[in-house]
């Protein structure tokens, strides 16, 4: 499961449609609904938010608005009503980790959208993020750190 930090808009389409089901699972694990994944340490952080079910629509909301961008279905009932404005914090080591993550695998699957966005010094976060100074988050697995 990779919940991004990253705007969606960074993401190829098999990234995109992932990111869209895992988001899904993440909101029913969060809402009880499912046995799975329920100690997965991408969930910690939308657990440590005072409205962890809003804050996840608040995250599908965004990644449903990217798809409907570039022309997919995705069916937005199955988020919900409700959201947050209240900002999940995350670290500009963080950001860069993924966004480094990120190209390695668009360069892999996607060679133009990796071209696209190779030169991009300092991506934009998902809007439900706010970014501060900081090394890579506690909650990234040590297995995760490297960027296979």
């Amino acid at each position: 499961m990779r919940l991004w930090t990253l705007h969606p808009c960074y993401l190829d389409t098999r990234g995109l449609v992932a990111l869209w089901r895992e988001a899904l699972l993440a909101k029913a694990v969060l809402a009880g609904k499912t046995k799975g994944y329920r100690h997965h340490p991408q969930l910690d952080r939308f657990r440590s938010h005072a409205e962890p079910d809003s804050a996840i629509r608040t995250y599908l909301k965004e990644v449903h608005h990217e798809a409907g961008i570039r022309g997919f279905r995705f069916d937005g009932r199955k988020i919900g009503s409700g959201r947050t404005f209240s900002l999940i914090r995350s670290t500009s080591g963080q950001l860069s980790f993924e966004w480094k993550h990120l190209l390695k695998k668009l360069q892999r699957r996607s060679p133009e959208r990796y071209c696209r966005w190779k030169h991009l010094a300092r991506p934009m976060a998902h809007p439900l993020f706010k970014i501060v100074a900081g090394p890579l988050e506690g909650w990234e697995r040590p297995w995760n750190r490297n960027t296979r």
